[in-house]
């Protein structure tokens, strides 16, 4: 019998391993291959569209071109020649309906997990989050004008279509006619001045602006002067640093450096030439220009500019008669040529070259001066068809002088999605936006832009919505961003912390840290030391690592004396329990489990405490003890190192296991890991069999940690950095004793954004992919990411099933 039952358990143990074995091959199958079958989300049927990120960048942010790649994907796919994005993957993706992407200024993915408890539609209805940076400031229009790599089906090339055809339905002609005209034709009319951003006395948002004393026409003989202006980027947004005017016959008649009033954040150096040396003498002010301006200027002047708006409001100037050579050589779909592309093409002349430090406002302001001359001396035909080929892209049969093939197709994302017959439209504050007019919609206020939204009878297949009203107010209520930002990253990090003590006399910063490693990894210690005891407060990388430590030292007995492990005592912390149960419900930690490796040593340590034993410390300087109540404790035989191979083989018995994440600086040496199961049960088994676990040596708790973050502390500890003198440190410590009206308001102004979001959401049809970005802030220090949410909205007939 012995033989036999020997025999048995010998095949049943191979057959254990075998199967571990073959899990795990399939997993790296899986992972070498992640464009292929994936299982289905918690609670998503199979056949809909979802969103993957792959394992290697699950914890890496995103970029606006990585974001874009997947827009691009999910409209136009494999068909359109299309791959999958370089991040994630996209399943189903001809189930896809629509696209939309509502940007949030202002805030940051600290924000977002600050105020966790109030955001309750983004973190229960979004399946998919990624920290997001930004590479552009202008996002939205960012979005409509990226190139798509040259799609298949959009061959729209026509080579007999006839030269007057082309002509007739070019944009310039549609604007000004075949006619040549004088200069009054092209002066920009109060309608056009409004759709394009201008500055206008009266409206909303230029009360502080001067005006200069213009006459109430113009004439074909009145003068053009060219204007050009560069800026820096402040506090307070874009401000002047030097402005350039020219007459009629390109003559500088101001060319002056400006002092910017608030604090500058970037000089711009690489467009402007300008350097915190050259303004350091500099006492000219905003206002000075603006006299000598409105001196310089005749009643009936013309200003000639290239997107003269940016510089008139650089300026805070308004003046009432303006060309923009931006329009006049306007291109298909709202889209504008460069300056030096005009300047090199129609005037054969070099400006903004990449050896000159910068551009030369007074070569600007010539170039869009002779630019808008040529454009009214030759006419509005003859410049197309001169310029036709060699700046719109028609090319030219050289059979027949009066045939040509239409222009060249455009692959800018918005253009390609209106060429399939597919709606966009932005809706927001006014920005400049590569977008034709007609798809744009302007409001002052988020809850403008949400009613108009949903009175829409049709949904448009990309739709961008920009809310600005949370970042308005927090630039309106909290004029020192900064110190509102280290505030919330102290408050997270306290969510990582706990107070241990009374510890042995002469315990050491080692001896904690070998102590709390157990449960995590250990960030930071402080030793607190007074006249008779010692405490330390242990700050861990992860959430998980503080919750095991409360759970499994709490009462530990070193030297006779037990020690307590516990929370800090501030008010951040008075809602921390339903923090914790939120993440430990978050959608995206339904199947994921936190597992710490113990050496032998330490599992002794915890069952006995787990007991309530007296543990008396024959260590030396009490350090870990050798003995407890009297008993021998084994120093370890094998390494309490993790693998992928083992993590797998332990837990592969309570359920397949899809994924484990091991630390990435602590790879080669791991202690922990996140394990993702491919079911919410195998996490569940697991859990219940945490004591059998623990003589495998393991402790485990559910992860609390959102898995796209390496670590719960690590993004707020990147823009807070501490100078030799503790003194964010200080102010930190500072804020906490007085932030009860602040948060309290930070709260009421999330849920309200969250509630708009949630209304957005509702209002989307089904299969429509749903995008929040929160941009994130530039200060001084630095970025402070911004987060990406990502879903695919399922339809009413999925949520049936």
């Amino acid at each position: 019998m012995e033989p036999s039952s020997s025999s048995s358990a010998a095949a049943a143990s191979s057959r254990k391993k075998r199967k571990n074995r073959e899990a795990h091959e399939e997993a790296k199958r899986l992972k070498a291959d992640p464009g292929g079958d994936e299982a289905p989300q918690c609670g998503r049927p199979s056949g809909s569209p979802r969103i993957s990120p792959l394992l290697d960048r699950l914890q890496q942010s995103i970029t606006l071109t990585e974001l874009t790649e997947l827009l691009h994907f999910a409209a136009l796919g494999k068909k359109g020649g299309i791959k999958q994005p370089s991040w994630c993957r996209l399943s189903h993706q001809r189930k896809v309906e629509g696209l939309n992407i509502v940007i949030v200024e202002g805030l940051t993915q600290n924000d977002f997990y600050k105020n966790y408890l109030s955001m309750k539609h983004l973190r229960t209805n979004y399946t998919t989050r990624v920290t997001f940076t930004p590479s552009s400031n202008n996002v939205a229009s960012e979005i409509f004008s990226r190139e798509v790599p040259e799609v298949d089906f959009l061959s729209v090339s026509k080579p007999d279509e006839k030269l007057h055809r082309a002509v007739k339905h070019h944009p310039v002609i549609n604007t000004y006619g075949t006619r040549r005209r004088g200069l009054a034709a092209y002066v920009l009319s109060q309608e056009e001045k409004m759709k394009n951003h201008y500055p206008i006395k009266g409206m909303p948002a230029f009360e502080d602006f001067v005006s200069t004393d213009s006459a109430e026409s113009v004439t074909n003989s009145s003068p053009l002067y060219g204007l050009d202006c560069e800026m820096c980027q402040t506090e307070k947004g874009y401000e002047l640093t030097r402005v350039s005017l020219v007459d009629s016959d390109g003559n500088c008649m101001l060319d002056d450096l400006v002092k910017p009033q608030s604090r500058v954040f970037n000089y711009l150096t690489k467009f402007s030439g300008i350097t915190a040396a050259m303004l350091q003498p500099i006492k000219t002010t905003l206002q000075d220009v603006q006299a000598k301006l409105k001196m310089l200027l005749p009643r009936d002047a013309v200003l000639v500019g290239h997107s003269l708006d940016n510089d008139l409001v650089a300026l805070k100037l308004i003046h009432q008669h303006v060309i923009d050579t931006s329009l006049l050589y306007r291109r298909e779909f709202g889209r504008k040529f460069k300056l030096k592309v005009l300047a090199e093409t129609i005037l054969k002349r070099q400006i903004q070259t990449e050896d000159k430090n910068g551009h030369n406002p007074t070569e600007d302001a010539v170039a869009a001066l002779e630019l808008a001359q040529y454009f009214i001396k030759t006419g509005p035909l003859k410049v197309v068809e001169l310029h036709l080929e060699d700046l719109w892209g028609y090319i030219i049969e050289e059979e027949s002088s009066d045939c040509t093939s239409a222009p060249a197709p455009s692959y800018r994302f918005a253009d390609i999605l209106q060429t399939l017959g597919r709606s966009v439209a932005f809706s927001g504050k006014r920005a400049d936006i590569s977008l034709d007019l007609s798809n744009q919609h302007w409001y002052g206020s988020d809850k403008e832009v949400l009613a108009s939204f949903r009175k829409q009878t049709k949904s448009s297949y990309l739709s961008v919505l920009q809310f600005s009203s949370v970042a308005a107010h927090l630039t309106r209520r909290f004029p020192h961003q900064e110190q509102l930002h280290r505030k919330v990253c102290a408050d997270l990090r306290d969510m990582c912390v706990v107070f241990a003590g009374p510890l042995p006399a002469g315990f050491t910063k080692r001896e904690v840290r070998q102590l709390f490693r157990c449960c995590g990894p250990v960030r930071k210690i402080q030793m607190l030391n007074t006249s008779f005891r010692v405490h330390a407060e242990v700050e861990f990388d992860l959430l998980e690592g503080a919750m095991l430590a409360l759970k499994t030292l709490n009462g530990l007995c070193m030297l006779g004396q037990p020690i307590k492990v516990q929370r800090p005592m501030c008010e951040s912390m008075l809602d921390l329990d339903l923090n914790l149960d939120a993440l430990l419900g978050d959608t995206l930690n339904t199947n994921h489990l936190y597992a710490a490796k113990l050496s032998q040593h330490i599992v002794e340590y915890v069952r006995f405490n787990g007991h309530a034993l007296d543990a008396k410390c024959s260590g030396v300087n009490g350090s870990l003890p050798s003995k407890i109540n009297g008993k021998q404790l084994q120093r370890p035989a094998t390494s309490s190192k993790l693998s992928e191979e083992n993590v797998r083989e332990t837990f592969g018995r309570f359920g397949a296991v899809e994924s484990v994440v091991l630390p990435a600086k602590f790879e080669k040496r791991a202690r922990h890991a996140c394990i993702k199961f491919e079911s919410s049960e195998g996490k569940h088994a697991a859990l219940s069999s945490s004591e059998d676990l623990l003589k495998d040596n393991y402790l485990i708790c559910p992860s609390l940690t959102p898995p796209h973050l390496p670590s719960w502390v690590a993004v707020t500890t990147a823009s807070t950095t501490i100078d030799a003198g503790g003194v964010a440190a200080e102010e930190q410590r500072t804020a906490r004793m007085n932030n009860s009206s602040e948060d309290q308001e930070m709260d009421l102004m999330m849920k309200k954004l969250d509630r708009r979001l949630e209304k957005v959401f509702r209002f989307l049809p089904g299969g429509t992919l749903s995008v929040v970005l929160l941009l994130g802030q530039a200060s001084t220090n630095g970025h402070h990411p911004g987060l990406c949410l990502l879903d695919v909205k399922r339809g009413p007939k999925e949520k049936g099933e």
